[in-house]
Protein backbone atom coordinates (compact mmCIF):
# COMPACT_ATOMS: atom_id res chain seq x y z
CA UNK A 1 0.00 0.00 0.00
CA UNK A 2 1.39 3.41 -1.01
CA UNK A 3 1.92 6.39 1.23
CA UNK A 4 -0.95 8.71 2.06
CA UNK A 5 0.73 11.47 0.04
CA UNK A 6 0.59 9.32 -3.07
CA UNK A 7 -3.23 9.29 -2.82
CA UNK A 8 -3.64 13.07 -2.56
CA UNK A 9 -4.16 15.36 -5.54
CA UNK A 10 -2.26 18.58 -4.86
CA UNK A 11 -4.28 21.60 -5.99
CA UNK A 12 -2.48 24.70 -7.23
CA UNK A 13 -4.71 27.79 -7.46
CA UNK A 14 -3.11 30.65 -9.38
CA UNK A 15 -4.63 34.13 -9.02
CA UNK A 16 -3.66 36.18 -12.05
CA UNK A 17 -4.81 38.81 -14.52
CA UNK A 18 -3.61 36.57 -17.36
CA UNK A 19 -5.12 33.10 -16.83
CA UNK A 20 -4.82 32.11 -20.48
CA UNK A 21 -1.05 32.65 -20.44
CA UNK A 22 -0.66 30.44 -17.36
CA UNK A 23 -2.98 27.75 -18.71
CA UNK A 24 -1.04 27.61 -21.99
CA UNK A 25 2.18 26.63 -20.20
CA UNK A 26 0.41 24.36 -17.73
CA UNK A 27 -1.05 22.36 -20.61
CA UNK A 28 2.39 21.23 -21.82
CA UNK A 29 5.34 19.24 -20.54
CA UNK A 30 5.60 17.82 -17.04
CA UNK A 31 2.63 19.85 -15.74
CA UNK A 32 0.39 18.33 -18.41
CA UNK A 33 1.67 14.86 -17.53
CA UNK A 34 1.11 15.44 -13.80
CA UNK A 35 -2.47 16.54 -14.44
CA UNK A 36 -3.19 13.63 -16.77
CA UNK A 37 -1.89 11.23 -14.13
CA UNK A 38 -4.23 12.80 -11.58
CA UNK A 39 -1.34 13.90 -9.34
CA UNK A 40 -2.08 17.64 -9.41
CA UNK A 41 -4.86 20.06 -10.29
CA UNK A 42 -4.22 23.58 -11.58
CA UNK A 43 -6.96 26.18 -11.36
CA UNK A 44 -6.39 29.68 -12.75
CA UNK A 45 -8.57 32.47 -11.40
CA UNK A 46 -8.76 35.94 -12.95
CA UNK A 47 -9.25 38.20 -9.95
CA UNK A 48 -10.50 40.96 -12.23
CA UNK A 49 -13.75 38.94 -12.31
CA UNK A 50 -14.26 39.91 -8.66
CA UNK A 51 -14.30 43.67 -9.21
CA UNK A 52 -17.54 45.57 -8.53
CA UNK A 53 -17.18 48.77 -10.56
CA UNK A 54 -18.17 49.15 -14.18
CA UNK A 55 -14.55 49.67 -15.27
CA UNK A 56 -13.46 46.43 -13.55
CA UNK A 57 -10.58 48.30 -11.90
CA UNK A 58 -7.90 46.26 -10.14
CA UNK A 59 -5.29 48.98 -9.54
CA UNK A 60 -5.03 52.55 -8.30
CA UNK A 61 -2.46 55.24 -7.44
CA UNK A 62 -0.36 54.78 -4.29
CA UNK A 63 -0.89 57.03 -1.28
CA UNK A 64 2.12 59.25 -0.71
CA UNK A 65 2.86 59.52 -4.41
CA UNK A 66 5.43 57.71 -6.46
CA UNK A 67 5.54 55.98 -9.84
CA UNK A 68 3.21 53.26 -11.04
CA UNK A 69 0.00 51.75 -9.74
CA UNK A 70 -0.80 49.28 -6.95
CA UNK A 71 -3.16 46.31 -6.99
CA UNK A 72 -6.22 47.04 -4.88
CA UNK A 73 -7.01 44.58 -2.06
CA UNK A 74 -10.78 44.12 -2.52
CA UNK A 75 -10.99 41.94 -5.66
CA UNK A 76 -8.12 39.72 -4.56
CA UNK A 77 -9.63 39.23 -1.09
CA UNK A 78 -12.98 38.31 -2.65
CA UNK A 79 -11.29 35.84 -5.02
CA UNK A 80 -9.51 34.16 -2.09
CA UNK A 81 -12.76 33.93 -0.10
CA UNK A 82 -14.59 32.40 -3.06
CA UNK A 83 -11.79 29.91 -3.71
CA UNK A 84 -11.50 28.74 -0.10
CA UNK A 85 -15.28 28.41 0.20
CA UNK A 86 -15.05 25.87 -2.63
CA UNK A 87 -11.96 23.93 -1.63
CA UNK A 88 -10.98 24.73 1.95
CA UNK A 89 -7.98 26.60 3.33
CA UNK A 90 -4.91 27.12 1.15
CA UNK A 91 -1.30 27.89 1.91
CA UNK A 92 -1.27 31.46 0.62
CA UNK A 93 1.81 32.67 -1.25
CA UNK A 94 2.30 36.06 -2.93
CA UNK A 95 4.99 36.21 -5.62
CA UNK A 96 7.01 39.43 -5.38
CA UNK A 97 10.68 40.55 -5.54
CA UNK A 98 10.62 41.50 -1.85
CA UNK A 99 9.75 37.97 -0.73
CA UNK A 100 11.87 35.29 0.90
CA UNK A 101 13.96 33.30 -1.59
CA UNK A 102 12.55 30.18 -3.21
CA UNK A 103 14.88 27.18 -3.27
CA UNK A 104 14.74 23.41 -3.43
CA UNK A 105 14.24 22.91 0.30
CA UNK A 106 11.22 25.17 0.18
CA UNK A 107 9.88 23.25 -2.83
CA UNK A 108 10.18 20.07 -0.76
CA UNK A 109 8.26 21.76 2.04
CA UNK A 110 5.47 22.85 -0.31
CA UNK A 111 5.25 19.31 -1.71
CA UNK A 112 3.64 18.27 1.59
CA UNK A 113 0.77 20.73 1.11
CA UNK A 114 -2.62 19.71 -0.28
CA UNK A 115 -3.60 23.17 -1.51
CA UNK A 116 -1.28 25.99 -2.58
CA UNK A 117 -2.52 29.44 -3.61
CA UNK A 118 -0.12 31.51 -5.72
CA UNK A 119 -0.94 35.20 -6.13
CA UNK A 120 0.68 36.88 -9.14
CA UNK A 121 1.60 40.53 -8.76
CA UNK A 122 1.48 43.23 -11.42
CA UNK A 123 2.38 46.91 -11.72
CA UNK A 124 4.14 48.16 -8.55
CA UNK A 125 2.85 45.31 -6.40
CA UNK A 126 0.17 44.79 -3.74
CA UNK A 127 -1.48 46.98 -1.15
CA UNK A 128 0.42 45.87 1.98
CA UNK A 129 -2.81 45.54 3.95
CA UNK A 130 -3.88 42.64 1.74
CA UNK A 131 -0.76 40.62 2.59
CA UNK A 132 -1.14 41.34 6.30
CA UNK A 133 -4.89 40.75 6.52
CA UNK A 134 -4.85 37.43 4.64
CA UNK A 135 -1.49 36.26 6.05
CA UNK A 136 0.20 35.78 2.68
CA UNK A 137 3.76 34.51 2.60
CA UNK A 138 5.91 36.65 0.29
CA UNK A 139 8.11 34.60 -2.04
CA UNK A 140 10.75 35.60 -4.60
CA UNK A 141 12.35 33.38 -7.24
CA UNK A 142 15.44 35.57 -7.56
CA UNK A 143 17.07 38.96 -7.23
CA UNK A 144 15.55 40.52 -10.34
CA UNK A 145 12.22 42.09 -11.31
CA UNK A 146 9.68 40.74 -13.80
CA UNK A 147 6.57 42.44 -15.19
CA UNK A 148 4.37 40.07 -13.20
CA UNK A 149 4.27 36.98 -11.01
CA UNK A 150 2.99 34.49 -13.59
CA UNK A 151 6.39 33.09 -14.54
CA UNK A 152 7.32 32.84 -10.87
CA UNK A 153 4.07 31.01 -10.07
CA UNK A 154 4.71 28.51 -12.86
CA UNK A 155 8.30 28.00 -11.66
CA UNK A 156 7.08 27.20 -8.15
CA UNK A 157 4.31 24.94 -9.45
CA UNK A 158 6.67 22.93 -11.65
CA UNK A 159 9.40 22.67 -8.99
CA UNK A 160 6.87 21.30 -6.49
CA UNK A 161 4.93 19.08 -8.91
CA UNK A 162 8.00 17.14 -10.04
CA UNK A 163 8.69 16.16 -6.42
CA UNK A 164 5.31 14.46 -5.99
CA UNK A 165 5.27 10.65 -6.12
CA UNK A 166 4.45 9.26 -9.54
CA UNK A 167 4.95 12.48 -11.54
CA UNK A 168 8.42 11.68 -12.92
CA UNK A 169 9.09 8.47 -14.79
CA UNK A 170 11.98 7.57 -12.47
CA UNK A 171 11.71 8.53 -8.79
CA UNK A 172 15.51 8.83 -8.60
CA UNK A 173 15.49 11.82 -10.95
CA UNK A 174 14.30 14.32 -8.35
CA UNK A 175 16.52 12.88 -5.60
CA UNK A 176 19.68 13.00 -7.73
CA UNK A 177 19.13 16.44 -9.24
CA UNK A 178 21.06 19.52 -8.24
CA UNK A 179 20.17 20.63 -4.69
CA UNK A 180 18.57 17.24 -3.99
CA UNK A 181 19.52 14.34 -1.73
CA UNK A 182 23.19 14.82 -2.65
CA UNK A 183 23.40 17.25 0.28
CA UNK A 184 22.53 20.39 -1.66
CA UNK A 185 25.39 20.21 -4.14
CA UNK A 186 24.99 20.62 -7.90
CA UNK A 187 24.50 17.59 -10.10
CA UNK A 188 27.48 15.99 -11.85
CA UNK A 189 28.07 16.41 -15.63
CA UNK A 190 26.27 13.92 -17.88
CA UNK A 191 27.07 12.50 -21.33
CA UNK A 192 25.23 10.56 -24.03
CA UNK A 193 25.88 9.40 -27.59
CA UNK A 194 27.97 9.88 -29.65
CA UNK A 195 31.03 8.72 -27.68
CA UNK A 196 33.14 11.29 -29.51
CA UNK A 197 31.71 14.66 -30.54
CA UNK A 198 33.84 17.37 -32.16
CA UNK A 199 36.91 15.65 -30.85
CA UNK A 200 35.62 15.50 -27.28
CA UNK A 201 35.44 12.05 -25.77
CA UNK A 202 33.14 10.79 -23.03
CA UNK A 203 35.14 10.25 -19.79
CA UNK A 204 36.40 6.64 -19.96
CA UNK A 205 35.18 5.78 -16.45
CA UNK A 206 31.57 6.10 -17.66
CA UNK A 207 32.25 3.37 -20.24
CA UNK A 208 34.07 1.05 -17.83
CA UNK A 209 31.08 -0.77 -16.37
CA UNK A 210 32.60 -0.33 -12.90
CA UNK A 211 29.60 1.04 -10.99
CA UNK A 212 31.57 1.84 -7.84
CA UNK A 213 34.12 3.82 -9.84
CA UNK A 214 31.34 5.62 -11.74
CA UNK A 215 29.65 6.60 -8.47
CA UNK A 216 32.94 7.93 -7.07
CA UNK A 217 33.51 9.93 -10.29
CA UNK A 218 30.01 11.40 -10.09
CA UNK A 219 30.46 12.44 -6.46
CA UNK A 220 33.86 14.00 -7.20
CA UNK A 221 32.74 15.93 -10.29
CA UNK A 222 29.57 17.11 -8.56
CA UNK A 223 31.69 18.49 -5.73
CA UNK A 224 34.08 20.16 -8.18
CA UNK A 225 31.25 21.70 -10.15
CA UNK A 226 29.70 23.05 -6.94
CA UNK A 227 33.00 24.59 -5.82
CA UNK A 228 33.47 26.16 -9.25
CA UNK A 229 29.96 27.49 -9.92
CA UNK A 230 28.32 27.79 -6.50
CA UNK A 231 30.91 27.87 -3.70
CA UNK A 232 28.17 29.16 -1.37
CA UNK A 233 26.50 25.74 -1.55
CA UNK A 234 29.73 24.02 -0.65
CA UNK A 235 30.16 26.12 2.50
CA UNK A 236 33.30 27.83 1.23
CA UNK A 237 34.21 30.86 -0.83
CA UNK A 238 37.17 29.08 -2.36
CA UNK A 239 37.44 29.24 -6.13
CA UNK A 240 37.84 26.21 -8.38
CA UNK A 241 40.79 23.95 -7.79
CA UNK A 242 43.06 22.78 -10.56
CA UNK A 243 41.33 19.41 -10.36
CA UNK A 244 37.96 21.09 -10.78
CA UNK A 245 39.22 22.80 -13.94
CA UNK A 246 40.40 19.60 -15.54
CA UNK A 247 38.61 16.51 -14.23
CA UNK A 248 35.09 16.86 -15.57
CA UNK A 249 35.85 18.06 -19.09
CA UNK A 250 35.87 15.31 -21.75
CA UNK A 251 39.13 14.75 -23.58
CA UNK A 252 40.03 14.34 -27.22
CA UNK A 253 40.81 10.77 -28.23
CA UNK A 254 44.32 9.90 -27.22
CA UNK A 255 45.17 13.32 -25.81
CA UNK A 256 44.44 15.79 -23.04
CA UNK A 257 42.70 19.13 -23.63
CA UNK A 258 45.11 21.81 -24.77
CA UNK A 259 45.91 24.66 -22.42
CA UNK A 260 43.24 27.30 -22.68
CA UNK A 261 40.73 25.02 -24.38
CA UNK A 262 37.12 25.55 -23.47
CA UNK A 263 35.47 23.17 -21.02
CA UNK A 264 32.43 21.13 -21.90
CA UNK A 265 29.26 23.29 -21.90
CA UNK A 266 27.73 21.03 -19.26
CA UNK A 267 30.44 22.03 -16.79
CA UNK A 268 31.19 25.63 -17.81
CA UNK A 269 29.99 28.33 -15.35
CA UNK A 270 27.36 30.66 -16.76
CA UNK A 271 28.55 34.11 -17.70
CA UNK A 272 28.50 36.37 -14.70
CA UNK A 273 27.16 33.62 -12.50
CA UNK A 274 26.45 34.57 -8.92
CA UNK A 275 25.16 32.61 -5.97
CA UNK A 276 21.43 32.86 -6.50
CA UNK A 277 18.81 33.82 -3.98
CA UNK A 278 17.82 30.23 -3.40
CA UNK A 279 20.73 29.71 -1.03
CA UNK A 280 19.83 32.10 1.72
CA UNK A 281 17.07 30.93 4.00
CA UNK A 282 16.19 27.50 5.23
CA UNK A 283 12.83 25.94 4.54
CA UNK A 284 10.35 25.53 7.30
CA UNK A 285 10.24 29.18 8.31
CA UNK A 286 6.56 29.49 7.43
CA UNK A 287 3.43 28.10 8.99
CA UNK A 288 0.56 26.94 6.81
CA UNK A 289 -2.32 29.32 6.40
CA UNK A 290 -5.08 27.63 8.30
CA UNK A 291 -5.80 23.95 8.69
CA UNK A 292 -6.56 21.73 5.72
CA UNK A 293 -9.71 19.67 5.25
CA UNK A 294 -9.32 15.99 4.50
CA UNK A 295 -7.90 14.85 1.18
CA UNK A 296 -10.34 14.51 -1.66
CA UNK A 297 -12.23 17.69 -0.85
CA UNK A 298 -11.27 19.33 -4.13
CA UNK A 299 -11.77 18.15 -7.73
CA UNK A 300 -9.18 15.99 -9.43
CA UNK A 301 -6.89 17.39 -12.10
CA UNK A 302 -8.59 18.18 -15.36
CA UNK A 303 -11.87 19.20 -13.74
CA UNK A 304 -11.33 22.94 -13.86
CA UNK A 305 -14.32 25.05 -14.88
CA UNK A 306 -14.35 26.03 -18.53
CA UNK A 307 -13.32 29.54 -19.49
CA UNK A 308 -16.21 31.91 -19.03
CA UNK A 309 -17.92 29.71 -16.43
CA UNK A 310 -15.29 29.56 -13.69
CA UNK A 311 -17.27 31.21 -10.99
CA UNK A 312 -20.53 30.59 -9.19
CA UNK A 313 -20.06 33.76 -7.11
CA UNK A 314 -22.46 36.67 -7.81
CA UNK A 315 -21.76 37.75 -11.41
CA UNK A 316 -19.56 40.82 -11.79
CA UNK A 317 -20.50 43.73 -14.01
CA UNK A 318 -20.20 43.22 -17.76
CA UNK A 319 -16.49 43.56 -18.58
CA UNK A 320 -15.11 46.24 -20.81
CA UNK A 321 -12.69 45.20 -23.49
CA UNK A 322 -9.34 44.63 -21.78
CA UNK A 323 -5.94 45.49 -23.14
CA UNK A 324 -4.27 42.06 -23.64
CA UNK A 325 -0.91 43.57 -22.73
CA UNK A 326 -1.98 44.58 -19.22
CA UNK A 327 -1.08 48.24 -19.51
CA UNK A 328 -2.17 50.55 -16.77
CA UNK A 329 -4.83 52.02 -19.02
CA UNK A 330 -6.72 48.72 -18.99
CA UNK A 331 -8.51 49.24 -15.71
Amino acid sequence: MGSTKALIVTLFAILTLFPEAVEAYASEGILRVAQEKGKIGIECIDFRDFTRDRHRSVDDRPFGGGPGMLLRPEPIAEAVAWLEARHGAFRRIALCPAGQPFHQRRAEEYADEERILLLCGRYEGFDARLLDELAFEELSIGDYVLAGGELAALAVTEAVARLLPGVLGDERSAAEDSFGASGGELDCPHYTRPRVWRGREVPPVLLSGDHAAIERWRRTTARERTLRNRPDLAGTDAGPTSAARSTSAPTRPGSHPAAGSRPDPGSRPAAGSRPDAGSHSAAGSHSAAGSHPAAGSHPAAGSRPAAGSRFDAPPPPTPNTRDPHGTRGSH
